[in-house]
């Protein structure tokens, strides 16, 4: 396989962390084309010591691509992936689109890489959420079944993108200038604030978020048996999710069995310091290729020492996106 490289929504969030972290890794490729909408057409990027037009997003952009990188939300995955495999290229797709397509691949490279060698053209990059949560919790069920997950999620600006980012920070500017508060991208004020995820609500009172969470989880574990529920909640951080873990396991776990399976475990960080009350915040992992794992403790609410309870920082533009879907392009080459 060659290596000519396509990033479709390249000056998005994601889309400049794909950049950041093909230089970081020394992503190898031959060409790279820079994607994104009418919009952005025409802007001029700085890379590795070369400079970039940014070319409009369509369907006849794709070819002598070999991987495809897109980021330009679920609406243009659905209309332009497509072409991009007809012209020859896998794509790598980091919006829900496809994830819960039967014939797609749904990867976590710690988890289950040997899914990427049954794709059709597509492989889907999980939820943000859904990663920060899998990649610490898939261990421990390898080691030990886990029944049943109850998850809470402090999901940052981030999730919502680059002008929800820039956003918070004006809202933050507003009310400390007793100024009415601007909310254009973001639903509600989240400076100084937080609120349910605003992502479309089910008629079982659970919001298309936590519902991705619970069906993706089932599918990279392989496991649809898992009981799962979630809670997502939109916090004033800038980026990074943090999520408190809840596992009930087939047999007894202790919280030190547990720390010794997280210690070895891919992907995973532990900060975990109970004496001075420190453990992952959002600081800790932005930027860092690690999920942060801490507040390791039994759950004593269950019988037979079954019951953990983590908590957990992991960078969503990061780990969360961008990182994993270049460590699947990484598998791939």
């Amino acid at each position: 396989m060659g290596k000519h490289i396509a990033i479709a929504g390249v000056t998005g969030a994601v889309g400049q962390e794909f950049l950041r972290i093909i230089e970081e890794r020394k992503f190898p490729f031959d060409s790279l084309k820079m994607l994104a909408s009418s919009r952005s057409a025409g802007k001029k990027i700085d890379f590795m010591g070369k400079t970039y037009t940014v070319e409009e997003l369509t369907a006849n952009s794709f070819k002598g691509i070999d991987i495809a990188l897109f980021s330009a939300g679920g609406g243009r995955s659905k209309e332009f992936a497509p072409a991009a495999v007809k012209a020859g290229a896998v794509v790598v797709d980091n919006s829900s689109a496809f994830r819960m397509d039967p014939d797609v691949p749904l990867v976590v490279p710690e988890i289950n890489a040997d899914a990427i060698a049954t794709h059709k053209g597509i492989i889907a990059n999980p939820n943000c959420s859904t990663i920060i949560a899998n990649v610490p919790v898939y261990p421990l069920h390898k080691a030990n079944p886990v029944k049943r997950m109850i998850i809470s999620t402090y999901q940052a600006a981030s999730g919502a993108g680059q002008s929800a980012m820039l956003e918070m920070i004006q809202q933050a500017k507003e009310v400390l200038d007793g100024k009415p508060v601007t909310c254009k991208t973001l639903k509600y004020q989240l400076a100084f604030n937080l609120y349910c995820h605003d992502s479309k609500m089910g008629p079982n009172g659970y919001n298309e978020e936590e519902m991705k969470m619970v069906k993706e989880t089932h599918k990279i574990f392989s496991c649809p048996d898992i009981a799962i529920t979630c809670t997502c909640v939109r916090v004033p951080v800038m980026r990074t999710h943090c999520e408190s873990i809840n596992l009930e396991f087939t047999n007894p776990m202790t919280p030190d069995q547990t720390r010794e399976i997280l210690e070895n475990a891919p992907g995973v960080g532990i900060i975990d310091d109970r004496e001075h009350n420190r453990f992952p915040m959002p600081i800790d992992a932005s930027g860092k290729d690690d999920c942060y794992v801490g507040r390791i403790r039994q759950d004593e609410s269950l019988p037979g020492n079954r019951g953990i309870n983590l908590w957990v920082a992991g960078d969503q533009i990061r780990k969360g996106a961008a990182l994993n879907a270049i460590q699947i392009a990484e598998k791939l080459l």
